[in-house]
């Protein structure tokens, strides 16, 4: 088993207090998330694996023009390499190396080589703000805003390390300071690309409201919700209110 899905497992072995403070200051451990059964049998949810896997290779195919499009563009605009894979810890503490199309660049030396540039950034998506001075054009914004920058992670879905729903994938530092002792629940999930919270308000949220939400969609794993969530990320991201 990975090291650090190991210590996450062991309360002895927890690098961080069970109680720490997330977002607005609240212990994780007091947040009011009911325990309910999930329904469906294990060979239920194994055949929505199996039409996830199948429905993302479709959509991947749907999708190359898009991305291909995206790629060039952000390449020309930036200089950088198109494609960029943040570390985040995954199914059962895995390290997933998760990708996406760059929509963010500074002031730096215009440096572009290859396709990919792996960033291994422990602040996460904590340092993001609506007037974000990384994200330097509209077409980035654009991108930002309606989830096309996400659109490369439906490969993580074919590969079986994310799926349609289920948390989105965070770094060892947010789950360590926010997630608390309840981290060990979240990476019992597989990732997903959409979640609850990402249709309860998205960047809006704060991380306390964000764990909170993580954890209904563990705990309370149904098909309706499941197929719920999915028919509601489509709106949120046509519309694109909640992200930046």
């Amino acid at each position: 088993m990975n090291r650090f899905y190991n210590m996450f497992t062991s309360s002895a072995r927890l690098p961080w207090s069970p109680a720490a403070t997330i977002g607005t200051g609240a212990a994780v451990g007091s947040l009011p998330v009911l325990r309910q059964a999930a329904n469906g049998t294990d060979w239920t949810w194994q055949a929505v694996a199996i039409c996830e896997r199948l429905a993302a290779f479709l959509l991947l195919l749907l999708a190359l023009p898009v991305i291909a499009v995206c790629a060039v563009a952000l390449w020309l605009r930036s200089g950088r390499t198109p494609f960029i894979a943040h570390r985040r810890v995954g199914w059962q503490g895995a390290t997933l190396w998760m990708l996406k199309l760059r929509t963010m660049w500074g002031g730096e030396e215009r440096r572009a080589t290859g396709l990919l540039e792996l960033i291994d950034d422990q602040s996460g998506p904590e340092l993001k703000s609506l007037d974000d001075s990384r994200v330097s054009c509209r077409f980035a914004r654009f991108c930002r805003r309606h989830s096309l920058d996400e659109l490369p992670q439906l490969w993580h879905v074919i590969a079986g390390d994310m799926s349609l729903v289920g948390p989105r994938p965070v770094t060892e530092n947010e789950l360590r300071r926010y997630y608390g002792a309840h981290a060990v629940e979240i990476l019992q999930a597989k990732p997903g690309l959409a979640g609850l919270w990402q249709i309860s308000g998205r960047n809006r949220l704060t991380y306390a409201e964000r764990c909170r939400l993580d954890l209904q969609l563990v705990r309370q794993r149904t098909i309706p919700l499941y197929c719920a969530i999915l028919w509601r990320t489509l709106p949120e991201i046509f519309h694109g209110e909640n992200s930046w």
